[in-house]
């Protein structure tokens, strides 16, 4: 097909020179939209095979389903991929070291907020390292003080944060999440959460008074993976007492911790659906357990990357959209792949501001 078209298109031009000069005009105006349709054809690569080249995940261009705008009630801004731990499941791995400057990441946190933000969370990477934390204090200060969002949170390997930054920014922090996926030390150290000599056990335990004495509701987030599944943590939990313990089964995320583009090899973490199952009848007497499998976990959360494009996960990798600085918020989360419906089925949706817990300090 792609050889007859300039053949056709030649003996079309020779005869039009066969009729009068005002037939001539009319002929050619035809011939260049045909001339135009032909090149559009070959332009698009049809009649070619073309080989497959693995690429980095670009800007999602495909259009959305709905045509319901979705408000960002709690996003998940993920501002730093680096981490001081090598955690073996990692899903946001160190791709990039890139971090907005502190004004243009401000400007991102006014228009979710102009959009209907009520919650945001604040992860990496490990959080803490920029600036030794006072990157992260002054984003939280600005998003309670400034936006008045009724729940600001935190999730940290909490191995950076120290007292001080407690008594400066501990005021605008409604919730700080600890990851903590065991109570034993040398499990820590197989999964990658080892901190040589220190102890992250007993570092959580130290976070925990911190938060009670400042006034910050304490949650701990933990992956059930397969060095940590058969592990009794009721007792530990029982007595650390947060106010959320969320439960997460091992995902994979090709590029981030499966494939080979990504950083981690996450294949030997994984577990099954009956083993997670497993694991929540062992602890279903704790009453703040908060489970999500990877079918609640998948698409249910609005994550923005170091860039503030929105990674749409449905595809089983992230795929970002555009900036919401360049494009704004409700046109970058079209391309987000946001499952709402779940996101308030795993009770996404919850009592987040500790105005509102009424916890005993």
């Amino acid at each position: 097909m792609g050889m007859l078209v300039p053949t056709t298109l030649s003996a079309r031009l020779l005869s039009l020179f066969q009729h009068p000069l005002g037939s001539l005009w009319s002929g050619l105006a035809i011939l260049f939209c045909r001339l135009r349709i032909a090149l559009a054809w070959l332009g698009s690569g049809r009649g070619q095979t073309r080989p497959q080249v693995r690429a980095e995940p670009k800007e999602t261009q495909e259009e959305p389903n709905s045509s319901q705008p979705t408000t960002p009630v709690s996003v998940n801004y993920h501002f730093t991929r680096q981490c001081n731990y090598k955690c073996g499941f990692c899903f946001h791995t160190a791709k990039t070291s890139f971090v907005l400057p502190l004004e243009e990441a401000k400007r991102g946190l006014l228009l979710l907020k102009q959009a209907g933000m009520e919650k945001i969370n604040f992860s990496g990477g490990e959080p803490f390292l920029q600036d030794r934390g006072e990157y992260m204090g002054k984003l939280v200060k600005f998003c309670k003080k400034d936006l008045a969002l009724p729940s600001v949170s935190i999730v940290s390997n909490g191995s950076l944060i120290r007292e001080r930054w407690f008594r400066d920014y501990g005021d605008y922090l409604d919730i700080l999440a600890i990851s903590c996926d065991s109570f034993n030390e040398e499990v820590n150290v197989l999964i990658g959460r080892g901190q040589g000599k220190k102890n992250h056990v007993e570092n959580l335990q130290k976070l925990r008074k911190w938060c009670r004495d400042y006034k910050v509701a304490f949650k701990i987030n933990s992956v059930i993976n397969r060095f940590n599944v058969d592990e009794d943590m009721n007792e530990h939990i029982k007595a650390l007492n947060p106010v959320r313990w969320k439960v997460f089964q091992c995902l994979l995320i090709e590029g981030e911790n499966s494939g080979e583009d990504a950083l981690r090899e996450a294949e030997r973490f994984l577990i099954s659906n009956e083993e997670f199952e497993a694991f929540l009848e062992r602890h279903k007497e704790v009453s703040c357990l908060v489970p999500e499998s990877n079918q609640k976990m998948k698409d249910s959360y609005l994550i923005l990357d170091e860039y503030m494009r929105f990674l749409n996960c449905t595809g089983g990798r992230k795929d970002p959209s555009k900036s919401i600085l360049d494009v704004g918020v409700e046109e970058a989360i079209k391309f987000s792949g946001f499952d709402e419906k779940m996101f308030l089925k795993r009770g996404g949706k919850y009592v987040w501001s500790k105005a509102d817990l009424k916890l005993d300090w």
